[in-house]
């Protein structure tokens, strides 16, 4: 959550640029803490809350991520 609250203005600042590549080097700062959340992290946590919170989060980074590109078109 910090990781993204830390590259969220960045990515914001980009976008209203028009800078993609600015926006995506911003989006890539999230790729080791999401490296070790996978890692570290249940995501389908029996508590509810838990579970859902951390649902919420994900949906979060995707969103972000999808406000630069849509990466459902890349192939693999």
């Amino acid at each position: 959550m910090a990781a993204l609250a830390a590259a969220a203005p960045q990515i914001d600042a980009s976008i209203a640029q028009e800078d993609y590549t600015g926006a995506m080097i911003a989006l890539s700062k999230l790729r080791r803490p999401l490296d070790d959340f996978f890692d570290k992290v249940f995501v389908n946590d029996p508590d509810f809350a838990v579970r859902r919170n951390r649902l919420l989060l994900l949906s979060q980074i995707r969103a972000a991520a999808d406000r630069v590109a849509d990466f459902s078109r890349i192939a693999g």
